[in-house]
């Protein structure tokens, strides 16, 4: 038994990728939801992230690195929030101040100031905290069901906006409910991202097109240190059910 785990080992090293984990709400509810964690959970789980000794990736680390090849070590990660809700700063922000982890927050101007959301002011108290931002659109459009003209508006627009207020590149963007196509990966290009990630979609289980790169969802229910473990061992993507892209 010991011999056939390490010839599988053996056959999969060379597909390991970093883990991208995904967040969307942090909040105490009364029932399970897919996309909130609690506070509790969300510092259990940062908690075992610096314990282990994880190394936290900025997205250009990342995907600087995919594109030159780079052999990243086996305790790598990278965190990521999408939506841009106010418990993000409220809740998730101290958390990760409390245990040193940068994280990336894909947020959308066209929802920033709103009820439950991010505000500029909030936004730019993290940016000086150490977190980086991408684009989630202008108002979280799913890319596939708009039009071109509103595809241009939610790539390039937020682009312009998230820039103009943060003063700093906004080079990544995250599809909302992960949702893309090729002819929008090539819109993306030419509005100068760097890459883009979604969810379980697409083909590429091992993130080497940098405009789909998949990411992992950390929820209520991933607080044994074996589904940790299993999430962020790098392999991960190797045995999950992958969507189509749109």
């Amino acid at each position: 038994m010991v011999i056939v785990f390490l010839l599988f080992v053996c056959a999969i090293a060379d597909r390991y990728t970093v883990p991208v984990l995904m967040y969307h709400n942090v909040e105490s509810t009364d029932y399970f939801r897919t996309d909130t964690v609690s506070p509790v959970n969300l510092e259990r789980q940062l908690k075992f992230l610096k314990t282990r000794g994880y190394q936290i990736l900025t997205l250009s680390e990342l995907v600087d690195g995919i594109k030159a090849g780079r052999k990243f070590k086996h305790n790598c990660v990278v965190v990521t929030f999408d939506d841009g809700m106010k418990n993000n700063f409220t809740a998730a922000y101290p958390l990760l101040n409390q245990y040193h982890i940068p994280a990336a927050f894909f947020i959308s101007p066209g929802t920033i100031g709103n009820e439950d959301s991010l505000s500029w002011d909030d936004v730019l108290v993290m940016k000086k905290g150490g977190m980086s931002f991408g684009s989630h659109g202008m108002i979280q459009s799913y890319l596939p069901q708009v039009s071109y003209k509103d595809q241009l508006y939610e790539i390039e627009e937020s682009k312009k906006i998230l820039e103009a207020k943060l003063n700093q590149p906004i080079d990544f963007y995250a599809y909302p409910v992960g949702g893309f196509s090729e002819e929008i990966k090539n819109l993306l290009r030419k509005a100068g991202y760097r890459g883009a990630f979604t969810t379980n979609r697409g083909t590429d289980r091992l993130n080497r097109d940098v405009y789909e790169i998949n990411r992992i969802r950390l929820g209520d229910h991933d607080t044994h240190d074996l589904i940790l473990t299993a999430k962020l061992s790098g392999y991960y993507n190797l045995f999950r059910k992958l969507k189509k892209s749109h």
